[in-house]
């Protein structure tokens, strides 16, 4: 059982706040427990990547969502990731992560004795998705935020998106930067993060911030985890991860292969996110089987839904949560 502590998170008091490891198909990882009361039924984060931690995201999904006053929040640090060890940021893979995944969400439902709220960010959601096709008795139902379904056609949506922007911009650094980055698809970590940093700039992530603003709050957010020598860690095993993943990520496609679910299952893409073409959100939905479904386009969102618009998704996620 889990056994409460006192721990205080922004101006919340939490009964139970902890941070515990797991020995996981040969990897340490770990995995930390935030909930305002005891009993709460679980929902488990699965961060967006590829090689991104999300410990160091703790305090601003919390400022965001305000989940723990309604569930027992797991925020999952995936294989590699974070101040993991250079050999288990060696030893990802797609499916290592899925399989990962599925060991973790057997512990968090063994640990609480309830079925879990599995709530995936971008390719986090992939992994829930394909995961939860052989676990039908272990989630309740899944919150699939900004799914990454088919890298050919994100990409070509993105090479378009990126083009227009320069087109209508008539910006000559802009151009520029364009021209260098190249054509898709992108197979190492400074072609990927070179795009990130465009899209970001764009309002294609988080509306309204610039990439530099982002990474100001990823670094002291690392450090305040991590500390310095943590951190290093971390951007480290970022680089490694995208070298090991993104080769592999060229031939993703859900649509090749749609995973079959047992749970309910809830789509929430922004308006304004470049990586998923309008095709997408509408053809999904109805690819991968559940025996219910629901779809929303977010206004004056990009591809982080729940820190542009939380509300919208706070509400997805307790309408999920009461669902019997």
């Amino acid at each position: 059982m889990l056994d409460p502590r006192r721990a205080r998170t922004g101006s919340t008091r939490l009964a139970i706040e902890k941070t515990v490891k797991l020995e996981i198909n040969g990897s340490t990882q770990q995995i930390r427990l935030c909930a305002e009361r005891t009993g709460l039924p679980p929902i488990l984060i699965v961060q967006a990547g590829p090689g991104l931690p999300v410990l160091h995201e703790v305090a601003k999904i919390q400022q965001h969502l305000h989940l723990e006053s309604e569930f027992l929040v797991g925020y999952w640090e995936q294989r590699g990731c974070g101040a993991a060890s250079q050999q288990d940021a060696k030893s990802v893979s797609l499916q290592q992560q899925v399989d990962d995944l599925r060991t973790v969400l057997q512990w968090l439902q063994n640990e609480t004795k309830q079925a879990v709220i599995v709530f995936g960010i971008s390719l986090g959601a992939t992994i829930a998705l394909q995961a939860l096709e052989h676990e039908p008795e272990k989630a309740k139902a899944v919150i699939a935020i900004s799914p990454d379904s088919s890298t050919i056609r994100s990409d070509a949506s993105v090479n378009t998106f990126l083009q227009r922007q320069s087109v209508l911009s008539g910006d000559r650094r802009f151009i520029g930067k364009l021209k260098k980055l190249g054509e898709p698809p992108y197979t190492n970590p400074s072609a990927f993060q070179r795009r990130a940093r465009l899209l970001t700039d764009l309002g294609g992530i988080e509306r309204g911030k610039k990439f530099s603003t982002l990474l100001r709050e990823t670094l002291f957010g690392m450090i305040r985890t991590y500390g310095l020598v943590g951190t290093a860690k971390a951007l480290r095993n970022l680089n490694l991860v995208q070298r090991k993943l993104l080769p592999e990520l060229v031939s993703l496609d859900l649509f090749a292969h749609p995973p079959q679910l047992a749970m309910p299952v809830h789509y929430v893409f922004g308006e304004q996110d470049p990586l998923t073409p309008t095709a997408i959100v509408t053809q999904l939905p109805h690819a991968i089987a559940a025996p219910a479904k629901t779809e929303i386009l977010v206004l004056d969102a990009g591809h982080m839904v729940h820190f542009d618009q939380p509300a919208v998704v706070r509400a997805v996620v307790v309408r999920a949560g009461n669902d019997v």
